[in-house]
């Protein structure tokens, strides 16, 4: 690794997730919902498909996935303006080299996965989160239980795959 790029990538990351971070204090916040949901409410197929309870309680899971992601990024953040990226031993260095590099993608990932999550937010408010942007069809709640920002049914994610596939090999 060329000495002094880890550092350019951990400012330039720094700033991208620091402008995320103060977008999301300087009032990008939960609206208040009318809707409170019961204590152990989990989405039922008994019920009628993204119902006001089902729409309350993917916003909220999705808000608080989006926190998890910030409170994480803001201790990287922190880590990085206190704690010097130059160790005296080499070997200690290169080691913390590639340790800072993996944190900084990940961070980089999840910088990139609160744009999701913030679609995903905007999908509710606009009544079109549930529902598949291909077809039309409700995305299974299992599937939004495990990828909540799920814009597919399994099936047209997997057709979406596979095109995706032919095209790369040609």
């Amino acid at each position: 690794m060329v000495p002094g790029s880890l550092k350019h990538r951990a400012n330039e990351s720094e700033s991208q997730m620091a402008s995320v971070l103060n977008s999301d204090k300087d009032g990008v916040k939960p609206p208040k919902s009318s809707i409170t949901l019961p204590v152990d409410y989990r989405p039922s197929a008994d019920e009628e498909f993204m119902n006001p309870l089902q729409q309350e309680y993917f916003r909220q899971r999705l808000w608080d996935w989006k926190k998890q992601i910030l409170a994480e990024a803001e201790g990287t953040l922190a880590v990085l303006q206190n704690e010097p990226l130059r160790e005296p031993d080499l070997n200690d260095r290169a080691s913390s080299e590639t340790d800072w590099s993996i944190e900084l993608r990940t961070r980089d990932r999840q910088r990139k996965l609160i744009s999701k999550i913030d679609a995903a937010l905007r999908r509710i408010d606009d009544g079109e989160y549930g529902y598949c942007e291909v077809t039309g069809e409700p995305i299974s709640l299992g599937r939004l239980e495990a990828r909540p920002i799920a814009t597919m049914t399994v099936e047209a994610q997997e057709r979406h795959e596979r095109q995706e596939k032919i095209s790369r090999d040609d």
